[in-house]
């Protein structure tokens, strides 16, 4: 059991760290400072007061990242009830759904997810409360919250006569070992589940964060990572708060433009991002000028490589904004290429792994301890083991226990059942090795591997990074069917239009090679049978992974 009570974490923080930023909402005029946010916090905990709130009532939190959104997280854990982030990317039937399944009886929304929503199906909310400008959205018959709103400076004053001072942050005695969070997963089988995570699972992430020295007082983050997501919620938001870290809230879809923007501005100690996001900065910024015919040619010729290594490592360096001591990459797989080119120019970054069901971090490794192609080394916290397929005696799936893996899902005993083995690992249902010094390396999904006829372990990520670092194709999905492989490919349709190459037969070239290049670099019973354009982007979940199950009928055409 982690020693440091979670809750005191930010009892102490708001104490110790009462003058510096705390939450800022980028391009805003809206800022708040700790002692600000503890004053917020306490007006929220006099409302829940009023309204008879108890231990263990679950409130729900659905909107961008901004500071009222982070306000309401931590005035709803300080108070002792169970917070409920929800994507804002679900549809409104699965926030419907959500809110009923958890439970929830207060909502903080944006106004335009309101718009979304329809009140008379939650009807066990009793409160709805804007995140744009903090107003009662709505109450329910009998309740009188907007009248406690409308008095609310009156009541504050008659609780702190001499004013909040530091000396007023007093949270809730609640031990590490109660639920404190439901999380509902976006996966990409279609289930959305709600992951039951304790004080003890929240704390063992944020004191790692703290003990490895991630974020120290005074540094300062940029949220660009939904933070309903447990990726972002952990480091750049719940460690960030704990250390007395200044974090600035993008808020808008992080589009390479708007982040390399935001990046130059806030100059962050620490980049908390996804594959998708730094390999679409890769693609935009580096790749077009090692392509350059000259650049090329120079790459080729010794120590010149070096000096150039180096100038592109500066330039990207510079571009997300020069002050960080690392960029963490996590939430899915990272393109080899990408990769194994930031390895070259000793750019500084590192790959974790984690789960929603371990809030989430199981391993990491700092970037100049980070083994290429691993996805960093089991936490001290955690162990795992390989759960090992009859086909490889290296191969398993990686099965995990410790501080930081859920009690289970909220009311749904089967699925928990079915997510832990007998003797109590967490099944990740992921495949993949571990090395003698405790470092992970995954291979692909266990649901999403093919078996091929000849016996041979298939992962279709694996050809997938492949064919996606071919010309004009943007992402891609390999299916069986008939026992082949076949590639379903979303082609980068405006790039073929500017030159011109949009005919039904200069398509069928491009994909013809591709093809040909694709098969020519896998093994023999790797080897993919046709190329068939798709007319769309695949669905994705909020962590922007394909929704697999949706494809799976178009395998069996």
């Amino acid at each position: 059991m982690i020693q440091e009570n979670f809750i005191k974490l930010y009892e102490n923080s708001f104490r110790e760290n009462w003058d510096l930023p705390c939450y800022t909402d980028y391009g805003e005029n809206r800022s708040f400072t700790y002692g600000e946010v503890a004053k917020n916090i306490a007006e929220l905990h006099l409302l829940f007061k009023h309204c008879s709130l108890r231990r263990g009532d679950k409130i729900a939190i659905i909107g961008k990242n901004n500071t009222y959104w982070c306000i309401a997280y931590m005035a709803t854990i300080t108070y002792g009830a169970i917070v409920v982030p929800i994507l804002q990317d679900f549809n409104p039937n699965d926030v419907h759904h959500i809110i009923n399944h958890s439970e929830s009886i207060f909502l903080f929304t944006s106004d335009s997810i309101w718009d979304t929503l329809e009140e008379n199906k939650m009807p066990h909310l009793r409160g709805v409360f804007s995140l744009t400008d903090n107003r009662c959205l709505h109450q329910r018959d009998g309740e009188c919250i907007q009248q406690f709103k409308n008095r609310v400076d009156d009541i504050m004053f008659d609780t702190y006569p001499s004013g909040f001072t530091k000396e007023d942050i007093k949270y809730t005695n609640l031990s590490n070992d109660k639920v404190m969070l439901l999380n509902y997963t976006s996966g990409t089988t279609g289930f959305s589940k709600g992951v039951m995570l304790t004080g003890n699972n929240l704390a063992g992430n944020v004191t790692f964060g703290i003990r490895t020295k991630l974020l120290v007082k005074g540094d300062r983050v940029l949220s660009f990572l939904p933070l309903a997501h447990a990726y972002g919620c952990a480091f750049d938001f719940l460690t960030a708060t704990a250390v007395g870290t200044h974090v600035t809230l993008l808020g808008k879809i992080p589009s390479p433009k708007i982040l390399l923007k935001a990046f130059e501005e806030v100059k962050p100690s620490l980049i908390i991002t996804v594959p998708l996001v730094i390999e679409k900065i890769y693609k935009n910024t580096i790749q077009p000028l090692i392509n350059k015919k000259g650049m090329r040619w120079a790459l080729n010729i010794p120590l010149l490589d070096n000096r150039i290594y180096s100038q592109i490592r500066k330039k990207l360096i510079d571009a997300l904004g020069g002050r960080f001591k690392e960029v963490i990459i996590g939430g899915a797989a990272m393109n080899p290429e990408v990769e194994e080119f930031f390895y070259k120019i000793k750019f500084p970054f590192t790959i974790g792994y984690g789960m929603t069901e371990c809030g989430p971090l199981i391993s990491y490794s700092p970037w100049n301890e980070f083994i290429p192609t691993s996805s960093g080394k089991i936490l001290d916290i955690m162990e795992a083991r390989l759960a090992k397929t009859k086909e490889d005696d290296k191969l398993g799936e990686i099965q995990v226990r410790g501080e930081n893996v859920m009690i289970g899902y909220y009311k749904n005993q089967e699925a928990t059942e079915e997510a832990f083995t007998d003797d109590g690992w967490l099944r990740t249902g992921d495949l993949g090795t571990i090395d003698e010094n405790g470092n992970i390396y995954i291979r692909g999904r266990s649901k999403t591997m093919i078996l091929s006829s000849s016996g041979q372990n298939i992962f279709p990520e694996e050809i997938e990074n492949k064919l996606n670092n071919l010309p004009f194709i943007v992402e891609s999905l390999i299916i069986e069917r008939n026992k082949k492989l076949v590639a379903l490919v979303y082609a980068d349709y405006e790039a073929l239009d500017s030159l011109g190459l949009n005919s039904s037969e200069s398509l069928k070239a491009i994909m013809d090679e591709n093809l040909k290049n694709l098969n020519n670099s896998v093994a023999n019973y790797e080897k993919v049978s046709q190329i068939q354009l798709y007319p769309t982007e695949f669905e994705k979940t909020p962590k922007r992974s394909i929704k697999r199950y949706l494809y799976d009928s178009i395998a069996e055409e």
